[in-house]
């Protein structure tokens, strides 16, 4: 064997021996991969399940797939079974993983089902405008309004003495807050007598909220506002006043008219 040709050979056995070190490589890092994406069985829903659905009647419900370990949903039952004497507490969308999150006893339904955390129930009464009568059904969404007088004193005025002024805010104080149980409607209160026809609502809020509301109830004035169910949006946060009602889409001139017409009122009184 020539030198040129023994070099040639020499060539194509190292060739050959990388390629098997690579293919090697690739077949080990694919068994790898796949003993780290483990299949496990989980069923989704092949239709939307409404709330209060008996686990009973889920089997016909929901289809068995495959999926990676990593992608199976927190409390993913293995088998409709797994849901027997259960009821569920929330609506459980087509083709969402079916979890045993979404249900619970029977004894368990009602208020107390609706709150985890540091969710809390609160009775809110009100009147029939204030509440959405007729209009809210309980799983609405909804914001609060409030409208707060409040006072800031002036010490700087003539006189030695303070001034109290009065002025008035109003703004969104909660959104996107869960109503538990709707106020009855009028037709339903037919046969209540006067006394009990008292109307409420029953909302979902985190303790911090159900000091806010608390404090607009024995302080102002709140409405609630219905929510979107389709793609609800909020505007920006801002507080109204007297000036931005006024004072709004006004011209920088205008604007100083307003503001000299204000004091010249406030000056008179």
């Amino acid at each position: 064997m020539t030198y040129r040709l023994r070099n040639i050979a020499i060539a194509v056995a190292l060739a050959v021996l990388a390629a098997v070190i690579v293919s090697f490589y690739v077949k080990q890092q694919k068994q790898d991969l796949q003993r780290g994406q483990t299949l496990t069985a989980v069923y989704v829903a092949k239709e939307d399940i409404p709330a209060g659905t008996p686990g009973s009647e889920i089997v016909g419900k929901v289809e068995r797939v495959e999926v990676t370990k990593d992608a199976s949903a927190p409390g993913a039952i293995v088998r409709p079974d797994d849901l027997e004497g259960k009821v569920s507490t929330e609506q459980i969308y087509a083709n969402e993983q079916v979890s045993l999150l979404r249900f619970a006893n029977p004894t368990e339904q009602g208020v107390r089902a609706k709150l985890s955390g540091t969710l809390r129930a609160v009775q809110v009464p009100g009147d029939e405008h204030q509440l959405l009568a007729g209009t809210l059904k309980d799983g609405d969404r909804v914001d609060l309004v409030a409208n707060m007088k409040y006072k800031l004193v002036n010490f700087g005025r003539s006189g030695g003495g303070s001034d109290a002024q009065e002025n008035v805010a109003t703004r969104t104080i909660l959104r996107d807050v869960l109503v538990i149980q709707a106020t009855v409607t009028a037709d339903s209160t037919k046969r209540l007598s006067a006394a009990s026809q008292n109307k409420f609502v029953v909302l979902a809020l985190t303790d911090a909220q159900s000091q806010k509301l608390f404090f607009v109830m024995k302080n102002g004035d709140w409405t609630l506002e219905l929510r979107p169910v389709k793609d609800p949006a909020d505007s920006p946060e801002s507080i109204e006043t007297v000036a931005t009602v006024l004072g709004d889409g006004l011209s920088r001139a205008q604007l100083d008219q307003l503001l000299f017409r204000l004091g010249r009122n406030e000056e008179q009184q």
